[in-house]
């Protein structure tokens, strides 16, 4: 099982700051915090970014994660996800499926992700967490997809395939409002950094 973390998107309604190198309330950058999560549960984690986000590429190096950068025409989300699922080839752990989450999405808890990858393992094909009804992130997809995940295209990610089939999809619920608490402007960090 491998951990992908996405972090090329472009952030543009976070404003002229890079919204993944924004302090948290305590301190931590959000993509840093969202690595570390996912690198707890996973031990074999990568993380797309843009070539020219040398800092965040660092940072997240220093996490633990194997870092490597999309070309420029790899940027949307679809593109930079089948770039990332490409790389994977290069680890023997994405034999077993992966596990795609989103570097804006910091509150997510380590025991929800690792639920996530192991109940991959467990021969469920396509895992997409709940809370109160709502599906969020990551989501799980085992190894049979890769060849669809890599030649994803375009903003959509992977809904296409979970559309496709989603006779595979199993929902698992949890108590973690962190799968569904994605940080797009500075108000939306601002407001989920004070309820917790």
């Amino acid at each position: 099982m491998i951990g992908i973390l996405l972090a090329a998107g472009f952030s543009r309604r976070f404003g002229a700051s890079n919204k993944l190198l924004q302090p948290m309330a305590d301190g931590r950058p959000i993509a840093l915090a969202a690595a570390q999560n996912l690198i707890q549960a996973i031990p074999t984690c990568i993380a797309v970014v843009r070539p020219e986000n040398t800092t965040l590429a660092a940072l997240l190096q220093h996490a633990g994660l194997t870092v490597f950068s999309c070309k420029e025409s790899e940027q949307e989300m679809a593109d930079s996800l089948s770039a990332a699922i490409r790389f994977s080839d290069n680890f023997e752990a994405a034999s077993h499926g992966f596990v795609i989450a989103l570097a804006d999405m910091p509150y997510i808890q380590p025991a929800t992700i690792r639920t996530i990858a192991n109940r991959l393992n467990s021969s469920e094909s396509i895992i997409i967490p709940t809370y109160h009804g709502q599906r969020g992130h990551p989501v799980g997809f085992s190894a049979k997809y890769r060849s669809e995940l890599e030649n994803l295209q375009g903003d959509e990610g992977a809904r296409s395939i979970v559309k496709r089939y989603a006779d595979a999809v199993c929902l698992l619920a949890c108590e973690d409002a962190g799968i569904l608490a994605d940080i797009d402007t500075p108000q939306d960090l601002e407001r989920i950094d004070l309820k917790r």
